[in-house]
């Protein structure tokens, strides 16, 4: 994010630093779960942590909070590493893990059990719901709350030893089971599991749960602010309230913040997993998923990102943003830096009577219209060329303008043609088009009768064209808010993706490295297949379409 973009927390830091209540360096953390890839609300946690980070000449660490071994995997580790790098941040020497501090969790554990501020329940997960209350009813006492200290270490120990069965105990913390905010009705800090952890194998067969082991791994840490969305903000008192009661030397502020909602995306983690397993899309990196590996994929760029984080800035209200915004930051980022390149989708084929067979002209074409710093191309020209389908109508509608039956169009950088002749194959189908060039119309000259030309086409020479796969792809979901839905699938847009294997694209494209974009001449922005695109058998997806004014 910007870094001279305020906003209600870098005010509040600088009030804190005035007054002396915080010391530089201020150390910020983005600490994702390792449970699936990262998603495009995630880039705005990053871009705020690590950017006031690095504006307070401090440090953000990553941290991962791993803490549910049955969901973790290494594969989605080195993802998250891939998409913070990728949006141009770097942790440093600064990588951790809450597994790492397994050890100190634990015993700050057992110093609550010793305080009298923990115990061992042995209610079931129906039963600790039922005993737990409701917004408006208080909670139930455990049968187990006043377990005596003994009993209850005794209990703790026996549960790491591996004694009992999953679901058999939980430690508990002795707060309030009348208090007003849920979260705080004697919560969970440790469950039973005998699962095999990515980090520290079978050493453990009892976890922390998220809450504690979050709020102690940023105390251990000495996090100065921990930033989060404001899902978080209930859960703000317990965080305190276990910094506090286990006797943590740091004290980290927890400051929410709203979180970053496009319409037509769904960021729910355990949502999108389920669309990777039911294989309705093709990977955490399908280009139509809203993960950071998935717009990397469909060609969105790190600046684009940053530019939508900057638009929606940082405030304590959550909204809905048109998801037309993140095009259009890419829009504006592509606009500036994508070479121009011709590329027909679906070709239609044209034969020039009077061009010479045997004769190629090499045009000079502008790389960038705006930017003479890109430099020119050479693109050849001949008899036979493609141009789109759609820009040849053989029954025009009254406003059509570009090329008809006996009409004329001037083909994009080149020549003035006009149509003489629908050859069609026995289907009725049209097979290709004979028509005229008008030599003396090259590099935009009028014809020699002075006639305007209304209709610009872009084309490829059919000689030394490239064939290419094309993906266009469109939103995975109708509606604007697949999450809220029961049952998302039933909004997937059955025309999200949408493969051409027979595009033609100007032979230089064939050189097109994997994540090099381009602006398609009046189709929009496409970038080469991060993972399929080879100079044997090219592949483009589209990112976005040109904007219609």
């Amino acid at each position: 994010m910007s870094a001279h973009k305020t906003n209600f927390i870098r005010n509040h830091i600088d009030q804190e630093l005035a007054e002396g209540k915080v010391q530089k360096p201020i150390i910020t953390r983005f600490p994702p779960e390792p449970n699936g890839y990262l998603h495009i609300g995630h880039a705005k946690a990053i871009c705020l942590n690590f950017g006031i980070a690095k504006d307070y000449g401090g440090h953000c660490h990553l941290r991962f909070d791993d803490t549910n071994p049955c969901t973790e995997d290494e594969e989605f580790m080195r993802a998250i590493q891939r998409d913070i790098q990728w949006l141009g941040f770097d942790w440093g020497e600064h990588c951790y893990s809450a597994s790492g501090y397994f050890d100190q969790i634990f015993e700050a554990a057992v110093r609550l059990i010793k305080s009298g501020k923990a115990y061992v329940c042995s209610l079931n997960a129906d039963q600790v719901k039922a005993y737990r209350g409701t917004l408006t009813e208080p909670g139930k006492h455990s049968p187990d709350r006043n377990r005596s200290i003994e009993e209850n270490l005794d209990l703790f120990m026996r549960m790491k030893a591996g004694e009992f069965p999953e679901g058999a105990y939980t430690l508990r913390a002795k707060i309030d089971m009348t208090a007003g905010n849920i979260n705080l009705r004697d919560p969970a800090l440790y469950r039973i599991r005998y699962a095999h952890h990515h980090s520290t194998g079978d050493q453990w067969c009892i976890y922390p749960m998220y809450d504690f082991a979050h709020a102690l791994s940023d105390a251990i840490e000495g996090i100065t602010y921990s930033l989060c969305s404001l899902e978080f903000q209930d859960h703000r008192p317990l965080y305190n309230w276990f910094v506090e009661h286990c006797e943590m030397d740091a004290k980290p502020q927890q400051i929410e913040f709203s979180r970053l909602n496009l319409t037509k995306m769904m960021t729910s983690k355990r949502k999108l997993k389920s669309l990777v397993e039911n294989k309705i899309v093709e990977g955490w990196n399908d280009p139509r998923m809203p993960t950071l590996s998935g717009v990397r994929r469909r060609g969105y760029t790190p600046e684009s990102l940053h530019k939508l984080c900057d638009a929606v800035g940082v405030s304590k209200q959550d909204s809905l943003i048109d998801g037309v915004l993140l095009e259009d930051c890419l829009r504006d980022d592509l606009n500036e830096k994508a070479p121009r390149r011709m590329a027909v989708l679906r070709p239609l084929k044209i034969i020039l009577n009077n061009y010479e067979s045997d004769k190629t002209e090499m045009l000079s074409l502008s790389n960038h219209p705006q930017n003479e710093s890109f430099g020119k191309r050479e693109v050849p020209f001949s008899k036979e060329i493609y141009i789109e389908q759609d820009d040849f109508m053989e029954n025009p509608s009254s406003d059509f303008i570009r090329l008809i039956p006996g009409g004329r169009v001037r083909l994009i950088n080149a020549y003035v043609i006009l149509c003489e002749k629908i050859i069609k194959k026995s289907n009725g189908e049209i097979d290709y088009l004979e028509c005229l060039y008008l030599p003396e119309t090259l590099h935009g000259q009028k014809p020699s009768d002075g006639q305007k030309i209304k209709g610009f086409v872009h084309w490829v020479s059919a000689k030394y064209s490239v064939q290419a796969e094309v993906r266009l792809f469109n939103d995975l979901f109708l509606s604007d808010q697949p999450g809220d839905m029961d049952n998302y699938l039933e909004v997937l847009n059955p025309k999200s993706k949408e493969i051409i294997l027979n595009a033609q694209l100007e032979p230089g494209l064939k050189n097109a490295q994997p994540e090099e974009s381009f602006q398609f001449n009046r189709l929009g922005y496409f970038v080469a297949d991060q993972i399929d695109h080879r100079t044997s058998q090219p592949v483009f997806n589209r990112s976005v379409t040109l904007k219609v004014r």
